[in-house]
């Protein structure tokens, strides 16, 4: 390759670059994400190589109109041997900023800043500070910095530098719903058909993720960790304030399944010593659309959990056992009340009864009860009128309005999910993964004297999720059928992860503080480091061994 046309070659060229890339504020769901697909095309487009190629560079459509970008470089004609370079250059918002906000998506001047405000920062980074030599800004570790380094390798085997094909992935939408990345699986099967293409593994290069406060270790990830979100919909029974005892409230029998589930160690999963973090609520709320002297009567608690190798089947069982519990405490506390309130007011003492049932269940009584037509005209006006609803609460609308016309089966808890879900992946037993990890391992401690150390899981949750299934479609029946909003405007293409089934990896830079408002980056192991390690972990990936 010719230094002198060298366009991201360079440390200061790959700065340059990122510092571009992150002045485009790319935040998820705006139209600066497509702009950002754009300006990489673009940029992309310049190399002889996709001047003289041009179909070996797109852009692609999403479902919902968004982009994301494919890049193809081959070695020569007959090469089939290919790593998929994947990222996402969409970024979190930047209220958290405060008065810095106008300068979140300009690295230099933040950094300026960082360093002139520097007794005034937190401990952890004024030492950074004083040590590092660090980049501030949205999306400069988490992650641009990733795309940038893929860019740069993609130039580089321009000048057949790789022993095989590279493939640059790099999509929109990872931070919310990975719809890019969804819609993306299939663009790689049919690549694969269309090239005569043979992936060998996914690379992805976003950052390392503390596992703890004050983590300093330094990790290299042979999966990524999955994701569902489990939610509660409490039916209970409506009433005037002045008589509460006539009902029952929502608010109450969500904030009792909130207890008991927020931060509950019984569903960590534990493998291999890595430990998923426990349950913790992202979502409660009462159902009414205003303020009125009904008492709240229909409530619903959403929950962020984590897995790596447990089944749905299990995981759905101890979500009921725990809703049951919960449901057992609900009538007990309800009836000790109501006993101590008569001997006040000399009242009769009612007891509630609270069924738990999943959504399934839920509509299959819907049907039955009252008929395919009413039911479809409910989910039919829902889906019509989201507006700007996002799926978590079109997921909720549905099941509530389901649930009012099923009132007679209240009180009720609705145990269903809601989007996204994350499969959990890890290629840790894979022989071609497993000899690389120990070669990169051994390398970045012989000639840098880094240490770094395998995790099976990444557990920021990453696209990786979406180019493989490591347990069967078929074993996914009871998250599909109670996921209201499943092939009704969202769905993952499942048949086509089962047949990709492509072995992953995640080799990234040292950053801190991802979706904090001292996000930085380690500029010196990114672009020095990490950019001298990935051509060696590019072509051991692409051995044929």
């Amino acid at each position: 390759m010719n230094a002198l046309e060298n366009k991201w070659q360079t440390k200061n060229q790959l700065v340059d670059l990122l510092c571009e890339l992150v002045e485009i504020p790319s935040v998820t769901n705006t139209i600066d994400e497509i702009n950002v697909a754009e300006y990489v095309e673009k940029k992309l487009r310049e190399l002889p190589y996709f001047q003289e190629n041009k179909e070996y560079l797109n852009l692609h459509l999403t479902e919902d109109n968004r982009k994301f970008v494919t890049a193809l470089v081959k070695k020569g004609i007959n090469e089939k041997r290919t790593v998929i370079l994947v990222s996402h250059f969409d970024v979190v918002g930047v209220e958290d900023y405060g008065d810095w906000k106008e300068f979140a998506f300009n690295p230099k001047k933040l950094t300026q800043l960082f360093y002139e405000n520097k007794k005034d920062m937190p401990q952890d980074v004024q030492k950074d500070l004083e040590e590092g030599n660090w980049l501030f800004g949205r999306g400069t570790m988490d992650m641009k910095c990733g795309l940038v380094l893929h860019m740069s390798l993609i130039e580089e085997a321009c000048s057949e530098s790789f022993d095989g094909n590279l493939l640059l992935l790099t999509v929109c939408d990872e931070e919310v719903n990975s719809v890019g990345m969804r819609n993306a699986a299939p663009i790689l099967l049919e690549m694969a058909k269309q090239h005569n293409l043979e992936y060998k593994a996914c690379l992805n290069s976003e950052p390392m993720f503390a596992r703890y406060p004050g983590d300093e270790n330094k990790y290299i990830y042979s999966g990524s960790i999955g994701k569902i979100l489990p939610g509660f919909l409490c039916y209970g029974k409506e009433t005037h304030v002045g008589e509460p005892f006539s009902g029952l409230n929502g608010n109450y029998m969500a904030s009792q399944l909130t207890c008991e589930l927020e931060l509950n160690t019984d569903f960590c999963e534990v493998v291999e010593g890595e430990v998923t973090p426990p349950l913790t609520n992202l979502m409660q709320k009462d159902l009414k659309q205003e303020y009125n002297v009904q008492i709240p009567h229909r409530a619903v608690t959403l929950f962020n959990l984590f897995m790596m190798d447990q089944s749905m089947d299990q995981i759905v069982k101890q979500l009921r056992e725990s809703a049951e519990k919960v449901a057992r405490s609900i009538e007990q506390g309800y009836e000790k009340r109501a006993i101590h309130f008569s001997t006040l007011e000399d009242s009769i003492v009612r007891n509630v009864n609270v069924k738990v049932i999943n959504f399934d269940e839920l509509l299959h009584y819907a049907l039955q009860t009252y008929g395919k037509e009413k039911v479809e005209h409910i989910q039919a006006n829902v889906m019509n009128n989201r507006g700007r609803k996002d799926d978590r609460d079109v997921s909720i609308h549905l099941v509530d309005e389901l649930a009012i016309l099923c009132k007679e089966l209240s009180p009720m808890i609705v145990l269903f999910f809601a989007p996204p879900y994350y499969p959990a992946v890890s290629s840790r037993n894979h022989p071609c993964i497993r000899r690389v990890v120990d070669e990169i391992i051994g390398y970045a401690k012989n000639q840098y004297n880094l240490e770094l150390n395998e995790q099976n899981y990444f557990a920021g949750l990453s696209d990786l999720s979406y180019v493989g299934l490591e347990k069967t479609a078929s074993s996914l029946g009871c998250l599909i059928s109670n996921m209201p909003l499943w092939d009704q405007g969202y769905s993952i293409p499942l048949d086509v992860l089962e047949e990709l089934n492509i072995p992953v990896l995640n080799l990234g830079p040292v950053g801190k503080d991802a979706h904090k408002w001292t996000e930085r980056l380690d500029v010196d192991n990114a672009f020095d480091v990490l950019r001298e390690m990935l051509p060696i972990t590019i072509n051991q990936l692409l051995k044929d061994k």
